[in-house]
């Protein structure tokens, strides 16, 4: 019996061990995440601090989020067409946004295009139906982004690839609408398009999670 004991006792303290690794495992994760995080919004805001107030555009430095943040720039009300002037930013982001990512493609899962609406929709127009017809309208003007850097024909084929693999368009609506400080809904700034980047700290956490 007392050999039996020593069994379980030697069984318990290097799970513990084990556990106890594992634990340090993903507090350096953590702690490499949040580097990580500061490094991308550093080697963004170094890029394009310059053209931020030129395009009326904002870096979130929590989510990484590139925001573009003057509608009357991006679409005509109610289209999902860009507008030439959005053309022209695209057309000088695009090419500069992917070289500074490129440091960090090992530790991006997912850049994400996100469109945001106001809640509002015709006068006669439901809560209800103004939600989803804005829910479309969103998708497809994170499409059109998507679509038209994709095929800017200052990316090659290696870039296109990349671009292919992790970007994704996200519509929201209004489901992240801007507030006013009364509380209320500010239609224009929550009229906006984003360029997020999702790293994969969490996925490499969830795995030692799971292997414990």
């Amino acid at each position: 019996m007392a050999g039996l004991m020593m069994v379980f006792l030697f069984i318990a303290i290097a799970f513990m061990r084990h556990v106890s690794v594992e634990r340090d495992k993903i507090k350096n994760i953590a702690v490499a995440y949040q580097e990580n995080q500061v490094a991308i919004f550093d080697a963004l805001n170094s890029e394009f601090g310059e053209q931020l107030n030129l395009w009326r555009a904002s870096i979130d430095k929590e989510t990484l989020s590139f925001q573009f943040d003057s509608p009357e720039v991006l679409f005509d009300s109610g289209k999902s067409a860009l507008k030439p002037e959005f053309k022209i930013i695209l057309n000088d982001f695009i090419p500069r946004y992917l070289t500074v990512l490129d440091k960090f493609k090992s530790s991006i899962d997912e850049v994400r295009i996100e469109g945001h609406t106001s809640s509002e929709w015709a006068r006669e127009t439901s809560i209800q139906d103004a939600y989803f017809l804005n829910m479309k309208l969103s998708q497809n003007r994170t499409r059109s982004v998507l679509t038209y850097s994709y095929l800017l024909s200052d990316l090659d084929e290696v870039q296109k690839n990349w671009v292919k693999s992790n970007f994704a368009a996200v519509g929201l609506a209004s489901s992240r609408m801007k507030l006013n400080d009364n509380g209320t809904e500010d239609k224009q700034r929550s009229r906006r398009v984003s360029f997020r980047v999702i790293t994969n700290a969490d996925i490499q956490i969830r795995k030692i999670i799971d292997g414990l």
